[in-house]
């Protein structure tokens, strides 16, 4: 059983917990969270990838990661992914391992969208790595956009209150069986109204990034949240 706070305003706050702590899953799937002190190659091997990822330098610079953190994420992607590029399907699977006990398809769904920065359907060694940095090794502002991102479902610039439940409702699916006490039915929707009032600063009936941003940073539960998985790697 996994036992969670969700009384008050616990729900948006577990949203952001997850989009991280589901990531975390992602890398201990893929063997990359128990990084052993073996030596790795100078250079990363791309020959038997179809997909080849960019050089070795450019992602250290775009990133927040070392070479030789850059060296083992990519030796361990590469032997779960062979072909370089993760689809939707396997981001499914991957999660359907993780909540068992509970249906994980559209939250994964959302979530691939949201390290599918290029909208090409798929989700390559560099887009892994740039989400990875931001959601570990990023500015609590840079974490906070990452889960606006994700929580803006249409990409218009702001957060509705379908949009929200849409997220709610996938989290609730994901992991509301395993919880303690057991979720209602409405809880959902009820977390959503909750959201907006703190959120929806002037009533207008969507959130803006900087809305989102100011709330999130003025709860303490949330913040606690940023900080948590900052050493992971």
């Amino acid at each position: 059983m996994l036992t969670l706070e969700w009384e008050s305003e616990g729900l948006q706050t577990v949203g952001i917990v997850v989009i991280i702590f589901a990531s975390l899953k992602l890398l201990h799937l893929l063997g990359l969270i128990d990084f052993s002190e073996d030596s790795v190659e100078d250079e990363m091997e791309i020959a038997t990838v179809r997909h080849r990822p960019e050089a070795l330098e450019l992602l250290e610079a775009q990133s927040k990661f070392t070479k030789k953190e850059l060296q083992i994420l990519y030796r361990g992607f590469k032997n779960e992914c062979p072909s370089g590029i993760v689809n939707e399907e396997t981001f499914k699977e991957i999660y359907s391992q993780f909540f068992p006990q509970g249906d994980s398809t559209t939250y994964a769904h959302f979530l691939f969208n949201a390290f599918d920065t290029d909208h090409n359907g798929s989700v390559s060694f560099e887009d892994f790595i740039m989400g990875l940095s931001i959601l570990l090794r990023g500015t609590v502002q840079e974490k906070l956009n990452w889960a606006f991102n994700l929580y803006d479902i249409n990409k218009d610039g702001y957060i509705t209150k379908e949009e929200m439940l849409d997220i709610m409702k996938a989290i609730y699916d994901m992991m509301g069986k395993c919880t303690y006490p057991v979720l209602k039915e409405d809880a959902p929707r009820q977390h959503v109204e909750t959201f907006f009032q703190k959120m929806d600063k002037n009533k207008d009936g969507v959130v803006t990034i900087d809305e989102f941003i100011e709330s999130c940073q003025k709860d303490e539960n949330i913040m606690r949240s940023m900080q948590l998985f900052e050493n992971v790697i």
